[in-house]
């Protein structure tokens, strides 16, 4: 859990204007959470406002919570409710989330990572209410040579699938309207990039907690593409955790906070995708896993790392959950969801405990 006084940092939120893209997604859904126990005053923009299992879709207290249905791709929609909400803090999360899917539809994935996050740019930019700007992309804007050593912000942008170019040029983009528009206006903002996140309420096809989740519920097979692939793997909680921190430093100072940030596990202690899923299987004792050797011809890394000092040493945040909490965590919450328990209640449990607030 955080300390006291990292929680009482937090009631700075308490009665803010913030506007969340994409809050009905992974997550956004629990950034969403989050606030609205901290007191924000929220207003969630996404395509798809209750998903199917969405973490929204549990939530019991939305009071301080409104919803509009709405399309990044559509800047006017966007700048409406802009002028009439008038946010002071946003966090930019809609995107199109999956590697396979950029492949199979490489349009709508830059049409929605690229021309959208241009879009959002563009009405800050245009916009006098705005202080703070999270703007989350992905640990996969690097070019990923798969080198053994960590990724720094700094490190090379790229992108060998659609996935990955998408978000290594929403980067680029949001360095030019920084630099070009926003540095010196008083706005602070900061890109974020964090990998591999799991937790309850992930339910993206081809995503090895969601299929280990709909395996035991079958009790059918896993079937892992690259079992011996390792992943910088992080409960949901600890980035958010790190973008709520972001947001309040650079609301605070724009000018010192501003530019790009990693949040990521240890590296010492990394998992291969087979362990994690053995370790879902065991804890739900529900499932099996199988190999799947079939051929694809779609690219995908095998080893990828983040050095995270810059945030350990100026923000200092660190992961509250080590990579076998988070895994436990995780099954704790697909169990509720697998015996049909009250899914608010597991999700707010967590939460408290994260945030120390059952002390």
């Amino acid at each position: 859990m955080i300390s006291k006084k990292e929680l009482e940092d937090l009631n700075f939120f308490k009665g803010k204007r913030v506007l969340i893209t994409g809050h009905s997604g992974f997550k956004g859904g629990w950034l969403t959470y989050i606030l609205s126990l901290l007191g924000a005053e929220i207003l969630g923009f996404s395509k798809d406002v209750y998903k199917e299992h969405g973490l929204l879709s549990f939530m019991h207290h939305k009071n301080n919570i409104f919803s509009v249905k709405g399309d990044i791709r559509d800047i006017s929609s966007l700048e409406n409710e802009f002028k009439k909400f008038q946010p002071e803090i946003v966090f930019h999360l809609a995107a199109q989330a999956l590697v396979k899917d950029s492949y199979e539809d490489p349009v709508e994935t830059f049409e929605t990572n690229v021309l959208g996050g241009v879009n959002l740019l563009e009405v800050i930019r245009n916009s006098s209410c705005i202080k703070s700007l999270v703007f989350i992309t992905s640990d996969k804007c690097y070019e990923n040579v798969e080198w053994v050593w960590s990724y720094r912000e700094n490190d090379k942008l790229g992108g060998y699938d659609p996935y990955s170019a998408s978000k290594s040029s929403a980067e680029i983009i949001f360095s030019s309207y920084y630099r070009s528009f926003l540095k010196g206006q008083g706005i602070g903002a900061a890109t974020t990039r964090a990998g591999n996140v799991i937790g309850g309420g992930d339910f993206s096809p081809n995503r090895i907690i969601p299929d280990c989740a709909r395996a035991a519920k079958s009790n059918t097979s896993i079937n892992l593409r690259n079992p011996n692939s390792t992943r910088p793997w992080q409960h949901v909680l600890d980035p958010i955790y790190g973008y709520l921190k972001l947001a309040k430093s650079l609301f605070n100072s724009p000018d010192i906070y501003s530019g790009s940030w990693n949040f990521g596990p240890n590296t010492s202690k990394v998992r291969s995708v087979q362990d994690v899923a053995s370790k879902m299987v065991e804890i739900l004792q529900r499932g099996f896993i199988e190999i799947d050797n079939s051929f694809t011809s779609h690219h995908e890394a095998n080893l990828l790392q983040l050095n995270c000092d810059k945030a350990y040493s100026l923000l200092n945040w660190k992961p509250v959950w080590d990579v076998d909490q988070s895994i436990e965590k995780t099954a704790e919450w697909y169990t509720s969801w697998l015996n049909n328990e009250n899914i608010d209640t597991i999700t707010y449990k967590q939460i408290k405990i994260f945030l120390g607030m059952d002390k």
